[in-house]
């Protein structure tokens, strides 16, 4: 049974208890949260193990909760699971881009909810060890060890996700990978994510990459490749 400790940040007290009692009953430990400031106290004296993240939260709101954790050297590492009912792609689009590594809209079934969560921690606690060689590609100079990304000499803030499909696709310029190669690639064969999930984290790649995202092309009706 898993044992890792997760923060549920949700102001809707029958949403908070139905999380709860779903992630309880997997044998996680949790801890609750109902405002954004409750959220960042708690993850700082819990030191959770993946913090579950509600967008719309009375005073400080989730956006803002995973920006400034994002910005903390203590929490920066934790990852962070939005749970929101925002489903328009600009709103979980700033949520990636801020650092979140994954998201759930509402509705949402406990069931695909806690796969989410168990697949995000399995993803951290398994992560392998990246390659060591330098990527470069023109302007762009990734480095897998240090998990780095340089453009033109200055650092690109990326999510791990972010990070992993920019390798995979910059490691073979020209080559075409599917939506399921990419996900197989940066996330492993069982992670439960949509062809739409992979669409999503790419429109992030590429704002965050100015004027080099147009070196990851989109092969309609295939997936994607890095300019060759």
């Amino acid at each position: 049974m898993p044992k890792e400790r997760i923060v549920v940040v949700e102001d809707e007290e029958d949403i908070l208890e139905l999380v709860a009692y779903n992630l309880g009953k997997e044998g996680y430990q949790v801890k609750r949260a109902a405002t954004g400031e409750d959220a960042l106290e708690t993850v700082r004296s819990e030191k959770p193990d993946l913090v579950l993240l509600d967008l719309m939260l009375p005073g400080l709101d989730g956006l803002e909760v995973c920006k400034i954790m994002k910005a903390d050297e203590e929490m920066r590492h934790i990852p962070v699971v939005m749970l929101t009912a925002k489903g328009e792609e600009s709103d979980i689009v700033t949520g990636l881009e801020l650092g979140a590594d994954d998201y759930v809209t509402k509705p949402f079934s406990p069931k695909v909810l806690v796969a989410r969560v168990r697949a995000v921690l399995r993803r951290k606690a398994k992560e392998a060890p990246a390659p060591r060689e330098t990527i470069k590609v023109r302007d762009l100079v990734i480095h897998p060890g240090r998990r780095e990304v340089l453009h033109k000499g200055k650092k690109l803030s990326l999510t791990f996700t972010e990070f992993n499909i920019l390798s995979c696709l910059a490691s073979r310029p020209g080559w075409v990978f599917t939506r399921n190669q990419i996900v197989d690639a940066v996330h492993g064969i069982d992670y439960p994510v949509t062809d739409r999930s992979v669409d999503v984290q790419i429109v992030g790649l590429r704002k965050k990459l100015g004027k080099a995202g147009k070196d990851v092309e989109t092969v309609r009706g295939v997936g994607y490749r890095f300019k060759e």
